[in-house]
């Protein structure tokens, strides 16, 4: 039996082991999924030595950049984007990293194009992050990174003003604000701007609708939670684990 599994911190919330879970029992596969939740990344090649079964890994918050050092390699979309959510175990031991955030994330955004103009706000500067960035750029956005500690080129959340909400169609949550099981938070934006010609995107996936979106949808905004940009950046990394 091949182990497969999620890395991360605090990811009792994941949907990645049942969806996986799900799929190996629908096909029939001899494989296990399970969640190894580090306290820390220097944990990670204690948790290899104790799991020496293990094919294949996915990788999210708070790993997808400080796991990098400890890979053999990266691909070239995930060195291009600076983070790695999927890490593939070769047959000489060497591992190594590739992003198939970027994927999911274009295949589901695909649903809500064409947006009214190709501006976006990206709420965070972590490694999920990073892959928005990767799509936007090749799609041609233009776009700001929003933070609590913005550098230059960025917006700190208080600065967002009605004019700049106005003038971004697209924004995309990649905090992990409004994560179950704290529902009741969200990123604070002035929702008060938004209207029927933007789309909020948040890459969470549990709840199925966000107070983020809940926000936007009652502006009519278009809105959407990141459950079909999981299962898209999932099946792509079983592709890349089964590749030869």
């Amino acid at each position: 039996m091949a182990k497969f599994g999620l890395l991360g911190k605090d990811i009792g919330y994941s949907f990645s082991k049942t969806f996986f879970s799900i799929k190996f029992e629908k096909e029939s596969l001899p494989h296990s999924y399970e969640n190894f939740d580090l306290t820390c990344i220097e944990n990670f090649e204690e948790l290899l030595s104790e799991n020496p079964d293990i094919k294949g890994l996915n990788v999210t918050i708070p790993y997808k950049e400080a796991i990098i050092p400890h890979l053999f390699k990266l691909d070239k979309e995930s060195r291009s984007i600076g983070a790695v959510n999927t890490i593939k175990f070769r047959k000489d031991g060497k591992l190594i990293g590739y992003n198939t955030d970027h994927y999911g994330f274009a295949t589901a955004l695909a649903e809500f194009l064409p947006i009214k103009e190709k501006t976006a706000l990206i709420l965070g500067t972590g490694g999920a992050s990073k892959a928005i960035e990767y799509v936007l750029d090749a799609l041609g956005f233009s776009y700001y990174n929003v933070s609590r500690n913005p550098e230059k080129g960025q917006f700190g959340y208080d600065e967002l003003t009605s004019k700049i909400i106005k003038q971004h169609f697209l924004i995309v949550n990649c905090t992990p604000l409004g994560t179950s099981p704290n529902t009741h938070q969200f990123p604070d934006i002035p929702y008060i701007h938004l209207t029927t010609d933007h789309v909020l995107f948040d890459l969470i996936y549990n709840p199925r609708e966000t107070e983020f979106m809940k926000r936007g949808a009652s502006k009519g905004a278009r809105v959407s939670n990141g459950f079909t940009m999981l299962k898209y950046q999932a099946l792509k990394s079983w592709d890349i684990w089964n590749s030869k």
